[in-house]
Parts: structure tokens; sequence; C-alpha cells
């Protein structure tokens, strides 16, 4: 049987502004291709479909015509969603029904009082034989979880206790159901010990490493579990069957230069034979340019001799995005439109602006010994410049300061 692992789509996701309904749309017709290129029995899907609890209308059509199309191309496959930490649970179960009838499977999200048979999906191979069982489980909030075996531990310890028994509980009653030779799998959102974490775009599950997962929680008798929530491909805590596939694109500016994949995995009766990353294509390059920061003049000179024209055959909304690295030693107040002017006619697009200052010793600016009431106004800007700045406040600027606050205070318009 052979499987195709992929998750975190983001579908709706805009970056900085700018859309990517293009790059979207790409991938998904990447990936029908590639589900019948590599006699795809299963595609699972674990997590994070959209990037939003309320996801646009164009992300939902992107959606609903891949399932669509899926099933018209590939009558056999089977197609399994598990909702995660971004999706709405009851949005994603809400059509299960209708999607149920055509072959795909949909659990948004799932509950204590849940059957453990609403998670337990058999999977079969080409000719129509149940070889595997999925234990399909989505990204499981601290109230979808049995409670702990210690009401009064601490939380962490109660969030791992919860998945750890909801997975026993869970592999304990597919046994039950097993025939012998057929694999067991299991699908999960999570964040687990020793993950790798993209800083500007994954959401944390909860606050940072402590509340991480360890490995431990799935048991030794899956032979795959498939992830999602972290976007770069990884297995995890030693066992290269657990693992995360990855997002098929890059969410932040930090991702450009993961190896976004989808996960192939072919099973021979109860093990895995193979695991093979199937590199996405980028169809939009995110580029920080320079490598290093420089003075804003140098940089200027730089994106003006950006190239004016698409390569043959690139369409507009394949434009590069760019990240544009500045070295500032003193305010700019106009430095976007600086930048965007420099780059007037490139084909590309400014997303972001990434400045540095020097790592100067903030000056010391008294504010005396008693409670903020004590302190004038002109005081706390005097303080907060210094901080924010790392330099005292000229006369000029704090007269502006006070011309200001005179205002203010007389009820200007």
């Amino acid at each position: 049987m052979r499987l195709l692992h992929t998750a975190d789509w983001h579908l709706g996701q805009t970056l900085h502004g700018v859309p990517r309904t293009y790059e979207h749309g790409r991938f998904l017709s990447w990936l029908l291709t590639t589900i019948g290129e590599q006699a795809i029995d299963a595609l699972l899907i674990a997590g994070d479909v959209f990037d939003s609890a309320s996801p646009p209308p164009l992300a939902q059509e992107q959606y609903f015509q891949f399932l669509a199309a899926a099933r018209r191309l590939y009558p056999r496959l089977q197609v399994v969603v598990v909702g995660g930490n971004h999706d709405s649970a009851a949005r994603l179960d809400a059509p299960a029904p209708v999607l149920q009838a055509i072959g795909v499977n949909v659990i948004g999200g799932l509950f204590p009082d849940d059957p453990p048979e609403r998670a337990l999906l058999p999977l079969r191979n080409a000719a129509g034989e149940e070889v595997a069982l999925l234990l399909a489980v989505p990204f499981l909030r601290p109230r979808d979880l049995p409670g702990a075996a210690d009401p009064n531990a601490p939380a962490q310890q109660r969030l791992v206790d919860g998945h750890r028994a909801l997975y026993q509980r869970l592999t304990e009653f597919a046994e039950g159901r097993r025939k012998k030779g057929q694999a067991l799998l299991a699908t999960g959102h999570a964040y687990l010990q020793g993950g790798m974490v993209s800083e500007l775009s994954e959401r944390k599950i909860q606050m940072g490493n402590q509340q991480a997962l360890p490995v431990d929680v799935f048991p030794e008798n899956l032979a795959y579990v498939a992830l999602g929530h972290l976007h770069r491909a990884q297995a995890v805590g030693g066992r290269e069957t657990v693992r995360y596939s990855g997002s098929p694109i890059p969410l932040s500016m930090t991702e450009r230069d993961y190896p976004h994949q989808v996960v192939l995995v072919e099973l021979d009766g109860e093990r895995v034979t193979k695991i093979e990353a199937l590199l996405v294509p980028r169809t939009v390059e995110l580029i920080a340019i320079p490598e290093a920061h420089l003075m804003v003049e140098r940089v200027k000179e730089i994106l003006r001799a950006l190239p004016k024209e698409a390569p043959p055959g690139v369409p507009p909304e394949a434009q590069p995005l760019y990240e544009v690295r500045v070295w500032l030693e003193e305010p700019r107040p106009h430095l976007k439109a600086e930048l965007e002017s420099a780059m007037e006619g490139v084909f590309g697009r400014l997303v972001r602006i990434d400045v540095k200052r020097p790592d100067r010793r903030a000056p010391e600016v008294p504010l005396g010994t008693g409670d903020l009431s004590s302190l004038s106004p002109v005081e706390v800007f005097k303080a907060a410049y210094a901080r924010e700045r790392k330099k005292v406040a000229t006369p000029e600027l704090v007269g502006l300061f006070e011309g200001l606050l005179d205002e203010l205070l007389r009820g200007d318009p």
C-alpha cells in the first residue's frame, strides 16, 4: 500500500498582505498529478487545511475543487482529513457526511464522548483489500482529552497524560479489530519535543517547549504517525516513522529555505518499507536581499539593478516576494517609500523590510522614585525615547512633543 502524507496547507493565507492563492493552486494541481504518478492508495491531510477558522470563500473553493477532482480522477483513492489548530472543527465536520459518500473521511474534532470507532478508519490497497487501520486523530484541545490520572497534577502533565491515554485507548480498540498482517497507523496535530519551529509563522499550540508532547505518547506498535503543525519536514524523537510532512509552501520569510515536500510511505504488511520525500516545486520565490544588512543608499542601488522583466512563460502571479534588509543609524520615516521607489518597474514585490540598528547602550534617563502618576508626560517621553532609540531626545524633539501635548490639553482639533 502507498500513502501520501501532507499537512499544513493553510489555504487562504496571506504573506504580509499578499494572497497565496496562486501558489496553493499550483501545489494542488501538482498534488493531483503526483497521486496518479505515484499510484497512491490513500492521501492523509494532517491538519491546518485552512489558515483560519473562518477561511475566505476562495480558500474553501480550492479545498472542495481539489477533493472533487481527486475523486473524479482517482475513484479508488481514499482521502482522510483531520483538523488542525488553525481549523474550525465544526466547519470541517459540517460537510463530512456528504464527503464520506465520495470516499473522503473528515475528522475535524474528536471529543471525549465520541465512540472510538469514529476515529478508526480502514485503509484499502488498489485491490480493495483492507491492509491498514488508521487512528484519525485531529488537533486536541485540553477539553477534548480524557481526564488525567491525577487531576491535581500540573497542567503540562495533564496534557501529556491526556494525549497518552487517548492514543492508548484508541490503539487498544484497534488491536481488538486488527487482522493479522494489517498495519496500524495514526495521525496527530501537535507540537512534539525536539521539533524545529519556524518563529514567524507557527502559532505555538501551547506556550513554548514547556508544553510540547514527548514522542512516547504514541504507542510503539504504530507503524507510522503522520503529524501536522510544524512547517519544517522532520522526524522526531529518534523515530523515523513519527514525522511531520511540513507545509507545501513557505508560510513566512524564515521558511524560504525549507525543503517543502509531501511524504510517500510504502507499507508491506505491518511494516513501513519505504519513506520518501517528494519535493514540491516552488512557484513563487521568497528572496532576502541583500544577504547582509547594508546602508540605505547601497540597498537602493541593488534594488534598481533587479530584473525588470519576467522570465519567459512566467505569469505576473509568480513575481518573487522580496524581504529587503537595511542598516539604519538613525530613524528614517519614509524608508518604505524610498525602497518602493527604487523597486519601481522591478519584476517582484516588496513584502517586508528587515531593519537592523546599532546596538547602543541606552543612556540613563532618571525617572525619579515615585509612581507613574508623579511623573510629567515629558519625563515619560524622554525615558521612552531613550529606551527605544538608544539616545537622548534633542531639545527640538522635546519641544515638538510639548507642543503636541499643549494642543491635546487645550482640546485643539
